[in-house]
């Protein structure tokens, strides 16, 4: 993973924006296992994940990894780095962290911080208000850890803007079902799920504007609903750019 990441930054033109995360619950049983990835004595899953994100980490700035072997390696000895190795891509390395706690863990590794929308925690508190916190309290770790770089900080909405007849067929009844936030179990802990922005346009520039996590975030991800294809999405995007992005102040960025 680490010779793929450095090669497609190189190749890029250091454009990399690299998420990594321990994942969500999967459907399979045991998933990692199957693959050989099993958590050591004493180990969760958890743990495993941040391990193996910490090893990757190494490898990419350049750490040894392995050792040589003298008769291959031109009579060196010692570990060996993985190669190639892009300079840069280290600090364009986001976790996504699902609660608190791991993003104060991202911003101690120096890390950015990648935040959904679910956190697998709850405190009643609106959930764009504890993703807030969750971004006040990776800022603070990081300014703690004195790393010599800024960080970044991602958040991910669903924005559908329904702007013409086909998006109120696909979207219209969903506007009151996910427009708020919902609560319930995941993986045996009590989760909170952020709301979908779903409506006219102006309404959702309003509530965006009132987002606090959009609002501190430098980044914004859009979700996008993939099974209906590029030509709906590519329109989906369209609106967004056109009737929600002017009425919050964004300005489009041309290459």
């Amino acid at each position: 993973m680490a010779e793929e990441a450095a090669a497609t930054d190189l190749i890029s033109g250091g454009r990399l924006q690299l998420g990594i995360s321990r994942g969500s619950p999967e459907p399979a049983r045991n998933c990692a296992g199957a693959f050989g990835h099993v958590p050591r004595k004493g180990e969760t899953d958890a743990d495993m994940a941040r391990r193996h994100a910490e090893e990757f980490r190494r490898a990419i700035a350049g750490a040894g990894v392995v050792e040589a072997d003298p008769r291959y390696a031109g009579g060196a000895t010692g570990l060996l780095p993985v190669q190639p190795r892009s300079e840069g891509l280290p600090e364009r390395i986001w976790w996504g962290a699902g609660t608190r706690k791991t993003a104060v863990w991202a911003a101690e590794q120096g890390m950015n911080l990648m935040s959904s929308t679910l956190l697998t925690e709850d405190t009643g508190v609106p959930f764009h208000e504890l993703q807030a916190e969750q971004i006040a309290m990776f800022r603070e770790a990081w300014a703690a850890a004195g790393h010599g770089h800024e960080p970044r900080v991602s958040v991910s909405r669903s924005v559908l803007p329904l702007a013409d007849d086909e998006d109120r067929q696909y979207f219209g009844l969903s506007a009151l079902r996910e427009g708020r936030d919902q609560v319930g179990a995941l993986d045996g802990t009590l989760s909170r799920f952020g709301k979908s922005y779903i409506g006219e346009p102006d309404v959702i520039a309003q509530e965006l504007a009132g987002d606090a996590a959009v609002q501190t975030a430098d980044t914004l991800l859009l979700t996008v609903p993939n099974q209906l294809g590029v030509e709906y999405n590519a329109k989906l995007l369209g609106n967004i750019a056109r009737h929600v992005a002017p009425a919050l102040g964004w300005a489009p960025v041309r290459a």
